[in-house]
């Protein structure tokens, strides 16, 4: 992969301008244009470090074509079942591939199991893309009043319907006076799961 290649899929990623880019990598808005004309091919050693820092691995062994570990932080404890307190601890880092990695932000353990009859078991990890919206029948990560789970997600005439793929597991109703009420919150979408047994 080179350089401008990394840049260009960052620059995409979180939709900035170069000046935003500049910044984050303590270089100037010109070297950011070169980057992306693929004018630069090699860092100096101050400048990859910086780069690596914001990205999460190592730049300096992606472009000498090496594999390179990356990780994703697991950021604590989402209730596949019945309520549980959010509780943000990091919990350590999960290897995963450069390509997961662009997709997804960070990792959730799992607790319960009313999402089993969709492979996420307790004890297993969630890969999470944060955000605030999701189609009818994707699997999120939701908070309210505190607490956090993980349900299939519906919009309904008269509210939200958190559906769990355990018939034994109740599912929840939110009417839009309650989802505002109890402060429902879409925190992400559920793009894998990892059991580990």
């Amino acid at each position: 992969m080179e350089l401008k290649d990394i840049i260009r899929e960052y620059k995409n990623r979180y939709q900035l301008n170069n000046e935003q880019i500049a910044e984050r990598f303590h270089v100037s808005k010109n070297t950011v244009a070169r980057w992306l004309r693929g004018e630069v091919r090699s860092l100096q050693d101050e400048t990859a470090y910086n780069i690596s820092q914001v990205l999460g691995y190592d730049i300096q062994t992606l472009l000498q074509g090496k594999a390179i570990t990356m990780h994703r932080p697991i950021l604590g404890y989402a209730k596949a079942g019945y309520d549980l307190f959010l509780d943000e601890n990091f919990l350590g880092n999960e290897v995963i591939s450069p390509d997961e990695y662009e997709k997804g932000d960070f990792f959730l353990k799992v607790v319960g199991d009313s999402m089993i009859n969709d492979g996420i078991v307790d004890g297993g990890l969630v890969y999470v893309k944060k955000t605030e919206c999701l189609n009818n029948g994707e699997i999120g990560v939701f908070s309210y009043d505190e607490e956090v789970t993980i349900k299939r997600f519906f919009k309904e005439d008269d509210g939200y319907l958190l559906k769990a793929s355990n018939t034994n597991c109740q599912d929840l109703f939110f009417s839009f006076k309650d989802a505002k009420e109890k402060h429902l919150k879409i925190i992400g979408k559920v793009l894998f799961s990892k059991n580990y047994m």
